[in-house]
């Protein structure tokens, strides 16, 4: 029996069905993703979604969906199922009996006497998809047919039916070619065996999106049809469907299908979902390798790509090569002292003060792992110093080390933490001054690369450096600490200590370098334990806090003040956990493995064999935002190395 079970009764319940998404990516930045059931409820959804250079880059739908259609003896029995204002049609989703994700997504229709099987697969490195078709029982001729509906449109965006959409096609081998739009590629839609296309030239109006209806934003958009492809197909035979940008040889696609399938790897337990999860964030394009933070609409972020980074390479795979192709695609758009957070390039936003910070932690974690001494200096030395360099000169506006060694940042109107939701122009969290984690981090920093210039003989770095500890370590305990409270405050600046209790902390607790004692980690981690921790990470805000939000929902305002005002993130538990391993050791791994357990439901309830993004504060804590989310998955999976360290 497959390790992920869905339930085959409520595949026909709606409401079941379109809250579960699939996903699988070409690890060169495209996809394709929708619900279980093949009902689009986003606007990210679409079987061929592709990054398009000429666009900048960002991600375009170009197939959007394929309804698949049984005629047998004149009568038609349309598989497809689309959601129009008031009504979904057609409903084939009631046809569905039988549905698998090891090691293909695979769908199991039943009509009368007929049982088709459909298979889907996205090919690696290339803006593919093939979906492979069985007829597995049939009593009589039995023909299939094949209507795509065509989006060409930015993955942020939707589209009208209007006049300078180019709706003529082409013929190519067993098959057509069609290109809406100038500065597009073309779309070739082919199949293994030859068949008969039917131009029906069409626009199909108000198709709705829920799930962007929910999110407050536009939800209806128009898809255009060319017609369809009709192919004859016997019991026990099998087609192939394919969609690319490029026109292909048909008649290899059955022995590429089977030869790409044997290489998909089994997912029989949480762990080997994930590590499949894993590798889709990472994406090759040319000479760099980035990190994708979040599927379906998230592109690179630079702070999470540190932070997820050890988990998808290290802990997934043990890819030491991965992780240093990531290290120095990064590496290479270092600028200031500073990484992009979001952007290449003319671009690049370098407005992530702790993406630096993470920087360091990052290449502590390989570093580790390569275990190969004077290789780190060597390699990452000189950007290590530009960063430490560039904090303590402030070479940029906002952002430097005060005489107490510790890094002041603030920017008008600017939110330059990981807490970074805006609403209305205004930071929502904004923790302007001294931000609890930036300086912890700041502290580890210093102190590995300390570390290492000091096995490496740097004797001019350590000269330079060598009394900082010290200092930073004092004055972030008289910053911080607050010893009525028992924990630490979130983020100090003119007014003194912000005591909103917050997970940032817990860095603090967690880092190889840490500027607290073992009796304040232990305090702290009590507080965060009674008043953040969940079976999905950690509060953003202690529900005592009057200003907590415990759901996440509404429209992009309304869950942006949610975002970090008591939302559960995850990623968080990897900190947690890995702060509570250092204090009490093996004592720790009963609640750490009860801890992760809390995941085994999440690999078929939200996005499938993955980790969401964010999950209510409140119980019973439902996934939202992002249905795969690189450091959540990452982290997790850091966490089960963890554990298995300490066993």
């Amino acid at each position: 029996m497959s390790y992920l079970n869905f339930n085959k009764e409520e595949l026909v319940n709606l409401e079941y069905s379109l809250k579960r998404e699939v996903l699988s990516t070409n690890r060169a930045g495209g996809y394709f993703s929708t619900t279980i059931v093949c009902c689009n409820t986003r606007k990210y959804h679409g079987l061929l979604v592709v990054p398009i250079k000429e666009f900048g880059g960002e991600n375009h739908v170009l197939l959007s969906s394929l309804d698949e259609t049984i005629v047998q003896h004149g009568k038609e029995f349309n598989l497809g199922i689309h959601k129009y204002p008031g009504i979904y049609e057609p409903r084939g989703h009631k046809y569905i009996v039988d549905l698998e994700y090891d090691p293909l997504f695979t769908l199991t229709y039943r009509v009368g006497g007929v049982v088709l099987k459909k298979e889907i697969l996205m090919v690696h490195n290339e803006a593919q998809l093939l979906i492979r078709y069985t007829l597995e029982d049939a009593h009589s001729d039995t023909f299939l047919r094949l209507k795509p509906f065509l989006a060409y449109r930015n993955a942020h965006a939707l589209s009208r039916a209007n006049m300078m959409a180019n709706t003529k096609y082409e013929t190519v081998e067993n098959g057509i070619r069609s290109k809406l739009y100038v500065g597009f590629p073309a779309l070739n839609m082919q199949l293994s065996k030859a068949n008969e296309f039917v131009a029906v030239p069409d626009w199909y109006y108000n198709i709705e999106y829920l799930e962007e209806k929910a999110r407050g934003y536009d939800y209806k958009e128009d898809l255009f049809v060319p017609g369809y492809l009709e192919v004859p197909i016997k019991k026990g035979e099998s087609i192939i469907f394919s969609a690319s940008t490029e026109e292909v040889k048909t008649g290899g696609l059955k022995r590429k299908f089977q030869q790409l399938e044997e290489k998909r790897k089994h997912r029989d337990d949480c762990e080997s979902c994930l590590t499949y999860s894993a590798s889709q964030f990472i994406v090759h394009d040319g000479k760099d390798t980035e990190v994708v933070a979040g599927y379906p609409w998230f592109g690179r972020w630079g702070r999470d790509t540190f932070i997820a980074l050890p988990g998808l390479t290290l802990a997934a795979c043990g890819n030491l090569k991965e992780c240093k192709e990531v290290l120095d695609t990064m590496s290479r758009q270092l600028h200031n002292g500073l990484f992009p957070n979001i952007g290449k390039g003319d671009k690049a936003a370098y407005n992530s003060i702790d993406a630096p910070m993470w920087y360091f932690w990052a290449v502590q974690q390989y570093d580790e792992a390569l275990n190969e001494p004077g290789v780190i200096w060597k390699t990452y030395g000189s950007k290590m110093k530009a960063i430490l360099t560039a904090f303590r000169d402030g070479i940029n506006p906002g952002l430097h080390m005060d005489g107490n060694g510790l890094i002041w940042a603030s920017q008008p109107g600017k939110a330059l933490t990981w807490m970074d939701a805006v609403v209305k122009g205004v930071p929502v969290t904004a923790r302007a001054g001294y931000a609890v984690e930036i300086n912890a981090l700041w502290y580890n920093a210093v102190c590995y690369s300390l570390k290492l210039a000091e096995e490496a003989k740097d004797k001019k770095f350590v000269e330079e450096w060598k009394d900082m500890p010290e200092l930073i370590r004092k004055s972030f305990v008289e910053t911080f600490w607050n010893e009525e409270k028992g924990y630490l405050a979130d983020y100090a600046d003119e007014r003194g200590q912000n005591l909103w209790v917050r997970p940032n902390q817990v860095f603090a607790c967690s880092l190889a370098y840490s500027p607290i004692t073992d009796d304040m980690k232990e305090s702290v981690l009590r507080v965060i334990t009674k008043e953040l921790l969940t079976p999905k990470g950690l509060r953003t805000l202690s529900p005592e806090n009057p200003n907590y939000h415990g759901h996440y929902e509404g429209d992009q305002n309304h869950r942006d003040e949610a975002y970090h005002q008591g939302t559960v993130w995850p990623w968080l538990i990897g900190a947690y956990i890995e702060a509570n391993l250092k204090l009490y050791g093996k004592q720790f791994l009963p609640e750490a493995k009860e801890l992760l357990d809390g995941f085994e439901d999440d690999m078929t309830l939200y996005g499938v064999c993955s980790i969401a993004e964010v999950y209510d504060g409140d119980p019973p804590h439902h996934p939202n935002g992002s249905i795969s989310q690189a450091w959540s998955v990452g982290e997790v999976l850091r966490s089960m190395e963890l554990i298995r360290k300490y066993e």
